[in-house]
Formats: structure tokens, sequence, C-alpha cells
């Protein structure tokens, strides 16, 4: 989650989903930035298929003309077109949008359209977590798809106990405390 003080309003207030992670940097998505767009609109095969709202995420600032898939598959069979992410449950990870929808009918609980993802080069991420802008937690198998992404922020931070939980209620503009 970005640290409350966090300047870039590219991530002021994000819950990022870590999507991968090695010596060459790290690549991620935004969960709780939600679009006007459905998903339909963007791309017709996937319309209906994302969990509510069904509409695209705005994944981050790299790369908004493109679109990511992230999934939570339901049983232990990977379907064709997935990868299972970083650090994550084999159940979760990317899915291939060019996969035909039929293919995959019954092999997923989850579903989000991301336009565009966070993305740090090598080191990047981690001297910016030194730096405080960043506070790092697992993830919930429901942070992905939950509905009410504009407080998944405040939820997040709070479930992590003692003097992080406390962050939840810092205010967007301390000054006009």
């Amino acid at each position: 989650m970005a640290a409350p003080a966090m300047a870039d309003p590219n991530f002021a207030r994000a819950v990022v989903l870590l999507l991968d992670h090695d010596e060459d940097g790290a690549l991620g998505v935004v969960l709780n930035r939600p679009t006007d767009i459905a998903v339909a609109d963007v791309l017709p095969a996937w319309g209906g298929q994302a969990s509510p709202p069904d509409v695209v995420f705005h994944g981050g600032p790299v790369g908004t003309n493109s679109a990511l898939g992230v999934m939570q598959v339901t049983g232990a069979d990977l379907p064709v077109g997935f990868r299972t992410m970083f650090g994550g449950a084999p159940t979760t990870g990317l899915i291939d949008l060019d996969t035909p929808v039929e293919l995959l009918k019954g092999a997923f609980a989850g579903l989000r359209i991301f336009a565009g993802y966070a993305g740090w080069g090598a080191g990047q991420l981690e001297s910016e977590i030194d730096e405080g802008g960043w506070i790092v937690a697992d993830s919930e198998p429901d942070d992905l798809t939950r509905l009410g992404s504009d407080s998944l922020w405040a939820e997040v931070l709070e479930r992590q106990g003692g003097h992080v939980s406390l962050l939840a209620s810092y205010p967007a503009d301390p000054t006009l405390n």
C-alpha cells in the first residue's frame, strides 16, 4: 500500500498487487482504481466475465493502452493461458486475454481487467520501500475482486494491526486536521 505521505498522484492511497518481481524490477496493478469503462466496451469477448463491477480498472501509469487480466482459478488444473503471479498462491495470476473465453468457462472464480500497470526498474521499488513510500503486506484472496475498492486502502492498513493500522484513519490532507 502507498504510505499516507506518497507524493506521486498515480499512487496516492493505492493498493498495488505485485505480479512479478526479480532482479530486473517489479510489476503490479493498482487494485482500487475502477474506471467508468465497461469491460465489454474494450474487450467484447470478456464482457460479463469480470467480477463486479464489470469495468476496467486503472492498473497504473505504464502501458495504459494495453490490458492485463488478473484471474483467480478454481481448480488444481491451471487453465490454458494462465501464469501464476510472483509470490502468490498458485490460484492467482495473469490470464492471456487472447485466450478464448469459452476455454475458461468454470475455470475461474474472479477476474479483473486492468488498463496499464505499475512498473519499477531494478532496485527502484526496494528504494521506495526503504524511503517509507510503501507499506508491504500480504494480500487476502478477496482483495482482487472485492466491491468497495474506494475503501480498500484503509481496510488493508487496518487489518495489519499495530501502529500500521492507525494509518487507516490518516486524513487525505493532514493540513486540514
